[in-house]
């Protein structure tokens, strides 16, 4: 049976303009939507682990409460620090959220619609990831507050540092499927997920992308008491907001990445249509990621550095290495 020619929306709609502006507005209103989700979700899964109810209030079962307090950050003023260096300062929270709306129309959903199938989506991924680390760092020089800017360095030097481990355990997997194409890769699996070939690869990726994340154990940059918020702390209102958008944004791409790489993608049991199943593992892994942040205590920063350059870099090339030699084998 020949595989399915991919549907993309330039073939539904034709024109490239309007394809961008149908994309990005489509895109947009998802991540709203998840970001608001992510962040109720969270609320109740910390309270569950504490043996609280988290939002209960606002809406049924608290839904509304990330609505209200979305409109409580739109109605906040946005200052300025009068010794900012201002383009900077500004540019900053822009250019933490523009790539995440390019990544997420990498993505296949499944098996026939996918935004962009480019052989090299992969790199691309990775390449918007680091425009992030740049934002970070913007926002903590322009600020010209010291505190924000030691919070800024520190997350330069983490997603350095994790970011190799990351990569490495990601070319492993590019390895067995012999392509960098999302889509390729996730039909490289229809037999088998890359999770059971490649389990050490899998662990690193999790690992690396909590701290890519900055998310728990490894929310040095953030490390309120140490360095008040880390490298967003003179930024109020919806500048702030674009920022915390952009953190559970990244989770949701991190999560999205691995179910790509290692858990099948839009592949599954019982009939369910591909993108049920692509979502249900995708939501699964966030909520894995909380747990380890309501459970694990942060690492002090020399821990962080020691245990990327250490344990997680090494392990990584020995993997990479193993699988090229077991692929020369088999070859």
């Amino acid at each position: 049976m020949p595989t399915p020619t991919p549907t993309t929306i330039h073939d539904l709609l034709g024109n490239t303009w309007l394809v961008l502006l149908v994309a990005t507005a489509g895109i947009m209103a998802f991540l709203t939507v998840n970001t608001l989700f992510l962040v109720w979700l969270e609320r109740k899964v910390s309270a569950r682990m504490q043996n609280r109810l988290g939002p209960t209030e606002v809406g049924p079962a608290g839904l509304v409460q990330t609505i209200a307090d979305m409109l409580k950050l739109i109605s906040k003023q946005l200052i300025t620090p009068r010794l900012a260096d201002k383009p900077i300062y500004h540019l900053a929270p822009w250019l933490i959220f523009l790539p995440i709306l390019a990544a997420v129309s990498l993505f296949p959903f499944s098996e026939s619609y996918v935004l962009h199938d480019l052989n090299v989506g992969l790199i691309l991924v990775f390449a918007f990831a680091g425009l992030t680390i740049l934002a970070i760092f913007m926002a903590g020089w322009g600020s010209n507050n010291k505190y924000a800017l030691l919070g800024a360095m520190r997350s330069v030097a983490q997603n350095i540092a994790y970011e190799i481990p990351l990569m490495l355990a990601a070319l492993a997997v590019t390895m067995h499927a012999q392509t960098m194409s999302l889509r390729g890769i996730v039909e490289a699996q229809a037999d088998l997920p890359y999770i059971f070939v490649q389990p050490l690869a899998f662990v690193i990726y999790f690992i690396s992308g909590l701290a890519e994340t900055n998310r728990a154990p490894f929310d040095i940059p953030e490390a309120e008491s140490e360095l008040i918020a880390g490298f967003h702390t003179e930024y109020s209102g919806m500048r702030f907001a674009m920022f915390f958008f952009a953190e559970y944004s990244n989770m949701f791409i991190v999560c999205m990445v691995a179910t790509t790489l290692f858990l099948g993608g839009w592949h599954g049991p019982f009939g369910l249509p591909g993108p049920v199943w692509f979502f249900l593992k995708v939501y699964g892994l966030i909520l894995l990621m909380m747990w380890f942040r309501w459970t694990f205590p942060r690492l002090r920063f020399d821990q962080l550095m020691s245990f990327a350059w250490k344990i997680l870099i090494p392990l990584a090339l020995f993997n990479l290495l193993l699988t090229a030699f077991i692929m020369k084998v088999v070859a």
